[in-house]
């Protein structure tokens, strides 16, 4: 990469295109098949063609792209491989809109011009969200880019449709659906969300046809009581017993209905008598059967009254439900109405309620299927990070139904049937067959019905890598590794890819389900279109630059758990981010490359210099750890407090007076020192904010690209505890200077001197560190004490390894000392009375490890100290 001066100030729009078309020019996306190498792949979840991306893709790329930019350093042939999904509901739904928009009615253009207008949306919003996933940095291999329509695709599709059916575990049949009015399609279990509703508990009469009297039952939905044939009691409720087997006159219909008894009805619940409408509820369907009772459909797909209902015919299901109310009530058979808050079926997509009706659908029976699924996750084949999330698994699986996988819609994947029109014979097939397996007829018509989107995307982890055909890819990137998505789809998604892999590859998909929570607005809520509090990614992206977007999504990130989109957040990672190019700049501007050779195998490295070295090298020890156990947050917080604190504030600040008076020899070691610590710093920051490390580094390293530069190993020779802890009490000591000359308005400009009594131990932290306060703690000279001072007049700074004697009192008012004084004292009182009431809280000692404990009460003991001393100094200035 053609290498420029790096520019005054920091602008992300300066660089972050250029590098981006930089990378994809290089093809460093691109995987290879590598037998040397141990692949680690990562399959996208597609995201939908119905729309831009929104703050939750964000989350879900970067989360993706940090585990990939993570384990490509760590030298693994890396594999992410996106697409989109076709949608099949939402998409045909949204077209039909625009289309309305122009005047064109789907229906009247017919099926293949309608399809034709899909297309054409299709590859117009695969192209713009493409742009997205490239301007949030994503690390993807577009060479591989996968659409659930793709031919490969489709086949695969057909592939596991036409084994599925051979096998038995397909079947056609007449079962009770969950049918949206609206969208008119099937559904499945999973596509219902629950809305809590006001509604209400109708009780009715239903008269003995022999004239003694009448049963109650109560209703939630009046309307399906036209399509009643029969009211079930429990065979062991006494007061029903000697009416089984007698029969009622359905009112408003006239019609016959058995009393039967059967053990679905709960004796305690409403009534104890239950309507049995069994082309209009899942249960009732199921008593239905075991009685041999006719199941009369009275509503059709358009949740209207058909001509089954009588008088009602013609009627919306809710305007059917008032008249039949008032009917029944002047009839005298309403006996009362009582208010019932209850969960209502929704459909997920439009909100419309969901009407349970009869019809003849596809179905894959599940339970074969989701044996295997479950022993995988037992067996810990796959994990769950968070380990909580099997339990939504596990549910789901444990409790699953048939799953329906018809949908009358025109977008999608065709179910590869053709019925014979001359015996009826169903043929199914990879290839459109021309004439009929059973009796060679030509007369055959095609299956009308779509499959469920998600048949194709429960084999994405394979489909995508060219199965059913033995590909080289096939071979070697599957089974995926991590697969990253949110918590919201395990039933719709994860679970459907676990059993398919199993069922059709012998495997499992992915080893371990990395989850993630939604990203919520700054109060909490859910980001919607109702709402209006969604946050356009690509115009946060476009003020603030990538790189501090994806920050601000890690930042405090937690697997599992939802996160709040604060605009003030990326802010803030914008200014982190500013920080960091001005203090790469600073180190640019001062590297000598002649002393960096001279000096490059020299080790009279300055306590600054061991301490930056160890800070470093515990930092990517954790740092390691964290990525490995998919803390990716915590992972970023270390990275961020060492760069801001570590790095800027301190170690540039104690080396400077080595930059500008140092010898030769040690400006050399400090140059290496700062260079390779600024280099493993934009390593580990990379995967988080790949634009300006990639910026920064080519300025640092001859390399072609940080993404392919080895990640950074922790040097044990490095770690040195006592030196962290020897410069943690003199950065300590610092602050404290500071913080006294800032609270007493005294100018960086008027030394003064500074007396120190070290704590037993410490004196040669203090002697080492001498030209470190001299030039940050702004001293005239400083005297190491043997003993504390008998003369009055100085301020005393106490800190957890010296106390500090200033003489001040000729600056500053002796009031405002004893005011700092006391607010001290009132500080350390307060942190001692919170040790001693943990220790002598005996829940804490139960629970607590011994070393927690030793901890606090050498915490106690400290501030005890420092209490001591504080109120020394306030006896002495009164």
């Amino acid at each position: 990469m053609e290498k420029k001066n790096l520019n005054t100030t920091y602008n992300p729009k300066d660089f972050e295109k250029r590098i981006y078309e930089h990378w994809l020019k290089k093809d460093y996306f691109t995987a290879k098949v590598n037998p040397d190498k141990k692949p680690y792949t990562i399959v996208m979840p597609p995201p939908n063609i119905t729309g831009k991306l929104h703050m939750g893709h964000a989350l879900d790329l970067t989360l993706q792209d940090m585990l990939i930019r993570f384990k490509r350093m760590q030298g693994f042939e890396t594999l992410w491989l996106p697409g989109e999904d076709h949608a099949s509901i939402a998409t045909e739904v949204r077209v039909e809109n625009e289309l309305l928009k122009e005047g064109i009615v789907k229906k009247e253009i017919g099926r293949e011009a309608f399809l034709e207008k899909v297309y054409e949306w299709s590859e117009e919003y695969r192209g713009k969200i493409r742009d997205q996933v490239k301007k949030l940095g994503s690390s993807c291999d577009f060479t591989r880019e996968a659409f659930t329509m793709d031919d490969n695709l489709s086949r695969a599709v057909r592939e596991v449709f036409v084994k599925l059916y051979n096998d038995g575990l397909i079947y056609r049949g007449d079962r009770i659906t969950n049918w949206c009015p609206k969208c008119q399609t099937a559904l499945s279990d999973a596509e219902i969300e629950y809305v809590e509703t006001q509604g209400n508990f109708w009780h009715f009469r239903y008269p003995l046809t022999d004239g003694t009297g009448y049963l109650v039952i109560a209703t939630t939905r009046p309307e399906t009581m036209l399509g009643d044939t029969a009211v079930a009691v429990h065979p062991e409720d006494e007061r029903f017993q000697h009416l089984v087997g007698k029969t009622l006159t359905l009112p408003l219909m006239n019609r016959i209905i058995p009393i039967v008894a059967d053990e679905y009805v709960d004796k305690e619940f409403g009534t104890g008598c239950v309507k049995i409408t069994p082309a209009h509820d899942p249960n009732d369907f199921h008593v239905g059967a075991r009685h041999h009772l006719e199941a009369i459909k009275v509503l059709d797909d358009r949740g209207v009254v058909n001509e089954l209902g009588g008088k009602y015919q013609g009627m919306d299901r809710y305007e059917a439900r008032k008249a039949i109310v008032k009917d029944m009530e002047e009839l005298g058979l309403l006996e009362k109405i009582q208010p019932h808050v209850h969960n209502v079926n929704t459909h997920d997509r439009c909100g419309t309620v969901i009407e349970p009706i009869m019809s003849k659908q596809w179905y894959v029976e599940m339970k074969p299927l989701a044996g295997p699924a479950i022993e995988a996750v037992k067996s810990r084949k796959t994990n769950f990070v968070p380990e909580r999330f099997e339990k939504t698994y596990f549910h789901w699986l444990e409790n699953i139904q048939d799953w329906c996988i018809s949908r009358q819609l025109w977008w999608g994947h065709r179910i590869p049937v053709w019925y014979c029109d001359d015996c009826h014979e169903i043929n199914v097939s990879n290839d459109a067959p021309t004439s009929c397996k059973k009796c060679g007829s030509t007369n055959l018509r095609e299956e009308e019905d779509v499959l469920d989107t998600w048949f194709s995307s429960a084999l994405w982890p394979f489909s995508t890598l060219g199965w059913p055909n033995e590909t080289e890819d096939l071979k070697y990137f599957y089974p995926t590794s991590t697969l990253v998505t949110g918590y919201d789809i395990i039933p719709f998604w994860v679970m459907r890819m676990m059993f398919s892999g199993l069922y059709n590859m012998k495997e499992i998909p992915f080893d371990t389900v990395f989850i993630h929570g939604i990203v919520r607005d700054s109060q909490g809520r859910k980001m919607s279109k109702s709402l209006g509090n969604g946050v356009d990614p690509l115009l946060t992206i476009d003020e603030y630059g990538a790189d501090a977007l994806r920050f601000m999504l890690i930042t405090g990130n937690a697997p599992g758990s939802d996160i709040r989109f604060y605009p003030e957040r990326v802010e803030a990672a914008r200014n982190f981010a500013n920080k960091l190019w001005n203090a790469s700049r600073f180190v640019l501007m001062n590297l000598d490359d002649t002393l960096l050779e001279t000096y490059k195998d020299s080790e009279n490295y300055s306590l600054a210099d061991r301490w930056i070295l160890s800070k470093m090298n515990h930092l990517i020890e954790e740092v390691t750890e964290n990525f490995e156990k998919f803390e990716l947050g915590i992972a970023l917080a270390k990275v961020y407090d060492f760069i801001w604190n570590e790095l800027c504030d301190w170690y540039i600040e104690l080396v400077k007076p080595v930059f500008y008076n140092g010898t030769d020899e040690e400006k050399g070691i400090s140059y290496r020192v700062i260079r390779e610590v600024l280099i493993k710093s934009l390593k580990l920051l990379h995967p988080t904010m790949p634009f300006i490390t990639e910026e920064i580094y080519s300025f640092l390293n001859d390399e072609e690209t940080i993404m392919k530069a080895p990640w950074p190993e922790a040097e044990k020779m490095f770690m040195d505890p006592a030196i962290e802890d020897t410069m943690s009490g003199i950065i300590e000591a610092i602050k404290s200077i500071r913080n006294l000359r800032a609270e007493m308005n005294v100018p960086n400009k008027r030394k003064t001197m500074l007396n120190i009594l070290p704590n037993s131990g410490k004196e040669e932290a203090f002697k080492s560190s001498r030209d470190y306060l001299m030039k940050l703690a702004y001293a005239e000279d400083i005297t190491l004490l043997e003993k504390a001072p008998e003369e009055e007049g100085s301020v005393t700074l106490v800190t957890s390894t010296a106390k500090i004697y200033i003489p001040l009192l000729d600056l500053v008012d002796r009031e405002k000392e004893l005011e700092r004084l006391e607010k001290e004292k009132q500080k350390l009182q307060s942190e001692i009375e919170r040790v001693s009431k943990k220790l002598n809280n005996e829940k804490f000692l139960a629970n607590a490890k011994e070393d927690v404990v030793q901890e606090e009460r050498a915490k106690g003991e400290k501030y005890q100290s420092m209490l001591d001393a504080v109120l020394e100094r306030i006896g002495a200035l009164s």
